[in-house]
This record gives C-alpha cells, structure tokens and sequence, in this order.
C-alpha cells in the first residue's frame, strides 16, 4: 500500500508540475481564439464562439512576415557566429584547463543585457550600422557564444581522452583530430548548443527593441503593434504571441532527445 501511496502522490505531482508549465500557454492559445469581449469578460469565458480574426490581424494585416523572416536572419547567423568561434574555444577550455577564459565568457552571461546596450548603440551609430542585420547579429552573439562555450565544453569533458592520444600516435593534428573526431562524437552537444542559442537569440526583445528599427525589426517588437495608449488588443498580442512561440516550440519538440541527451552528457563530470 505505501508503494501505490507513492506511486500516486508522484503522479500527482508530476501532473502539478505539468499544469503550472502548461497553462500559462493553453490559456494563451485559447485567448488568441477570442474576440477581445471574451477575452476581458469577468468571469472568464470557458464556451465561446471560436474565431480567426486575430490571426488574420497578425499576417494580413502586419507585416509579421517580414518580422519573421528578420528573426529567421538574425537568428541563424547569431547561432551560426557563436558555433564557428564557441566549439574551438569550448574545446580549448575543456583540453587545456582555460578556467580564465571560461570565467571572462561565463561572466559575459551573466551580466545584464542593458549594460552592453549604450557600447552597442554608440559604436553601430558612429559605424553606421543601426538597423542592420550586422548590428543585431553581433549583439545576439553576446547572447549565443557562452551558450555554446559552456554546453560544449562539459559535454567535450566527456569525451575519452584516449581517443585523440591513439590518433596523435597515428601522426594525427590538433587540427584534424578536432575536426575528423571530436566534432563527430559530438552531434547531440551540438544539436543542444545549438538549439538553446537559437531560441534564446529568437526570443530576445532588448537588443533588438533599442538597435533594430523599421527594416529589420524582429518578432518579439512586432507585439507593440498591438498596444497603443489608449487600448491593448488583447487577441491580436496572444496571436502573435502563439506564432512567434510555434517555432521554437516546433524546434524543440524536434530535438527534444538530443537536448536531453546532449544535457545529461554535458553533466556527467560536472
């Protein structure tokens, strides 16, 4: 009897667990299928009469698709920068003990974004680079870098280190063993790496709120197109809020084993 108390009370709590992740966005789901008079309505409304309007607000009558495809843009490349420079420096720390250098890129992380976003300003606005992807794309790889730096250098920890002693004997490089065998072994660090970063960088608002401007605003600014002094289009926001979501979610539901997977090994010699 105490197992199946147990048992119970597990489930019970994993279902807790479940509803306080989950609700926040069902009950955005379901609010982007009301009409504002539903959705202010006191008590809230459980049975209404579904409708589109909102999503057609958001892609007919905004310009989402421009902001999507700037995100997209911003994104990829910010993602892409960070693993060209993050997995031979993640590599480095994990070989050559760079504790410094992993502190520098872990205090990088932690600082508040507002701090660097006057240097940003200053410096694109005398180089003339406000509202450029170049702007943006440097300023999301503050963000994405120590992502990588610090999940591919644990999971890089984990690797044998047999394996590149067998192929240096064999005359191998840093270089090509690097390339030819340690990145390889390293497919689901990477994936996860990589995943984290693009959602962090997609999801960014500061950056992209102060350096980004008409031609290259992304989709967490495309929700102030909702809001105005007077009144807040509360359908239109959890509309748009649904659709910038939908891709990260997508994206992680894809790679949801390699990200547990590639955690999990990165914490073995935590």
């Amino acid at each position: 009897m105490k197992a199946v108390g147990l048992r119970i009370l597990f489930y019970l709590a994993v279902v807790l667990l479940a509803l306080i992740v989950l609700l926040p966005f069902l009950w955005m789901l379901i609010s982007s299928l009301k009409t504002q008079i539903d959705i202010v309505a006191w008590p809230p409304k459980f049975i209404f009469s579904p409708t589109l309007q909102n999503y057609y607000k958001v892609f007919g009558e905004q310009d989402f698709i421009r902001y999507f495809i700037n995100s997209t843009i911003v994104a990829v490349f910010a993602v892409g920068v960070s693993l060209l420079l993050g997995l031979p420096a993640a590599y480095s720390i994990a070989r050559f003990s760079q504790r410094r250098l992993a502190m520098v890129i872990l205090l990088a992380r932690l600082m508040p974004g507002i701090s660097f976003l006057m240097p940003w300003y200053i410096i694109f606005s005398r180089l003339g680079l406000m509202d450029s992807y170049v702007a943006l794309v440097l300023s999301h790889v503050l963000i994405t870098l120590p992502i990588v730096v610090w999940i591919m250098s644990s999971y890089f920890e984990t690797i044998p280190l047999e394996l590149e002693e067998s192929a240096m004997v064999d005359g191998a490089s840093r270089h090509y063993i690097f390339l030819k065998i340690i990145l390889p072994l390293s497919g689901p660090g990477i994936i996860t790496a990589t995943t984290l970063s693009f959602i962090f960088s997609w999801n960014n608002f500061l950056f992209s709120q102060v350096l980004s401007m008409e031609k290259t605003r992304t989709l967490p600014i495309a929700v102030f197109n909702f809001l105005s002094y007077a009144d807040i289009d509360w359908g239109g926001v959890m509309a748009a809020s649904v659709a910038i979501m939908a891709p990260a979610l997508v994206l992680t539901m894809i790679f949801q084993r390699y990200v547990v997977s590639g955690l999990t090994m990165g914490a073995v010699k935590g």
